[in-house]
């Protein structure tokens, strides 16, 4: 993606060739998240979807940005949510940041527009969990800073290593730069793929004593059923 005007990233794979969902796979401006009963509640009801082929809905898409960017969101997550969305609509309506950010004009920059654009582009499992509340809107901004399977890691580290905006922004920094994603998240503690879970009584008791006779760490027994139960 150049700094100007959107465009499409390649499809991001595993060493298995499977693709990896790391980018929006819906329609650009469609409330897929936000329009979720089982997400949002009733507040899927006042969902509204931005059409970059409509200029009605693009002239409702620049007043959504630039009342977003006066800062007025009063931390509602799902408000910030609907500010991505319009800026993601805007910047594909108009064809580029610039333009877009002139188009909604008031206090918004290419930076804004082009941050939020970004968080609109994250993939439906990565918004869900803004809009439940668990990722901020302001850590996903620097998550999707980030390309490739290192943006789904850095989220999911977010979640499980309880990572502050500044830690997530410091990671996304350290990536960008070359650094490898695991040494990054390292650096503030967090150990990738370490995950606490809980298991029924009888799971954990055959999973210990399988570990046991074969001689290996439980981890690399669930390690193996999870990479054969997503083949």
């Amino acid at each position: 993606m150049t700094d100007n005007r959107p465009g499409d990233r390649p499809i991001d794979r595993d060493e298995h060739g499977r693709s990896i969902p790391t980018d929006r796979e819906s329609p650009v401006g469609a409330p897929v998240i936000r329009g979720d009963e089982s997400v949002t509640g009733p507040h899927a009801r006042e969902a509204v979807q931005f059409d970059p082929t409509d200029p009605d809905s693009v002239a409702d898409a620049a007043d959504t940005v630039r009342q977003f960017a006066s800062g007025d969101t009063a931390g509602d997550h799902l408000y910030m949510l609907r500010g991505a969305a319009a800026s993601a609509a805007l910047v594909r309506g108009e064809g580029s940041y610039k333009a877009a950010a002139e188009r909604a004009g008031g206090d918004t920059t290419v930076s804004f527009v082009r941050k939020w654009a970004r968080v609109h582009d994250l993939p439906r499992s990565v918004r869900k969990q803004v809009a439940l509340g668990r990722i901020a809107p302001t850590a996903a901004k620097h998550i999707a800073r980030v390309g490739g399977e290192a943006r789904l890691l850095l989220a999911w580290a977010a979640l499980d290593g309880d990572l502050t905006v500044r830690e997530v922004r410091s990671v996304a920094s350290a990536v960008n730069d070359g650094t490898p994603i695991e040494r990054a998240l390292a650096d503030h503690g967090v150990q990738l793929g370490q995950l606490e879970v809980a298991l029924s009584p009888a799971s954990y008791r055959d999973l210990r004593r399988r570990a046991s006779i074969e001689g290996v760490d439980p981890g690399e027994i669930v390690t193996a059923a999870l990479e054969e139960y997503f083949e």
